[in-house]
């Protein structure tokens, strides 16, 4: 066992005091120790012993309060996080012409719909049209083939051997990928890489042909709505600004005759940056 020191804070030292004397004086340190810890405890906070000797030797600290360190927190940072949490999103001069161009609490038929779209578009390239749909529930999902172009030219790779090596290198340039019954063993270890870009042959999708020339049959046009992961909601492009109106009022009836109508809460149509549009669907 080490020995144990107590430090007795006095103003005469004990060897100068009589015994009755050192004895009160001890008594009235040890009262002023309970005293201190006592109101220590009550802030949470207390008296520290064993700090810093040597040989076994503890030291009982009588009164005294060590400070407690804050937490470092960067400055820079701090602000970053107080201007994303506090700072309302800041719309500019365009935008906000456009959105007074609508009636936010209105649902649109769908001619007057793709109009204002092309109304509201404020970029000096040709925006897509977009839309937005809230189905009832999650995991619904439609095919649909558009009737016209959405404005983007999609590559159609059938898969063979120079894929492989492309997939290798990890390069994927095309948009739909078709695949014969015998490369898709091949294909399997780029699962992870084609799989979330939707890019994954599946007879589903219809991107799994018998043979090479069946892919004459394929339309690029076809595609597969799906909701989100974790929300009832679909998103898919309809085509460009620049388009004709029946064009787009076509493409987006299409969408909706896939869907059904009876599944959808609520659609939005919208070009690039621009407002979003409520679709009167029923």
């Amino acid at each position: 066992m080490g020995k144990t020191k107590t430090a007795v804070i006095s103003g005469v030292p004990d060897e100068d005091l009589s015994g009755k004397a050192a004895y009160e004086a001890k008594k009235k340190a040890q009262e002023a120790k309970k005293a201190e810890e006592a109101k220590l405890s009550k802030k949470g906070k207390g008296s520290v012993s064993g700090v810093g000797l040597k040989g076994g030797e503890r030291i009982k600290v009588v009164g005294g309060e060590l400070p407690i360190d804050e937490p470092k927190i960067d400055k820079e940072t701090s602000e970053r996080s107080d201007k994303r949490t506090s700072e309302p999103r800041i719309r500019g001069k365009k935008y906000k012409t456009s959105l007074s161009k609508i009636d936010r609490e209105k649902f649109y038929p769908l001619d007057k719909a793709v109009k204002l779209v092309k109304e509201t578009s404020y970029t000096k390239f040709d925006g897509t049209v977009e839309m937005h749909v809230v189905v009832k529930k999650e995991g619904l999902s439609a095919k649909v083939t558009l009737p016209h172009p959405t404005g983007k030219t999609k590559k159609v790779e059938v898969a063979d051997d120079n894929t492989v090596k492309k997939l290798k290198q990890g390069k994927i340039d095309f948009d739909i990928l078709l695949a014969t019954p015998d490369m898709m063993p091949k294909l399997v270890p780029f699962a992870k890489d084609l799989g979330p870009k939707g890019l994954m042959p599946n007879p589903k999708s219809g991107t799994l042909i018998k043979s090479p020339s069946d892919a004459k049959k394929f339309s690029a046009d076809e595609l597969t709505l799906k909701t989100e992961k974790k929300a009832p909601v679909m998103h898919t492009v309809v085509g460009k600004v620049s388009q004709k109106d029946n064009e787009l009022e076509e493409n987006i009836a299409a969408v909706i005759d896939a869907i059904t109508a009876r599944q959808i809460e609520k659609a939005v149509v919208t070009s690039t940056m621009g407002p979003g549009i409520k679709l009167k669907v029923n």
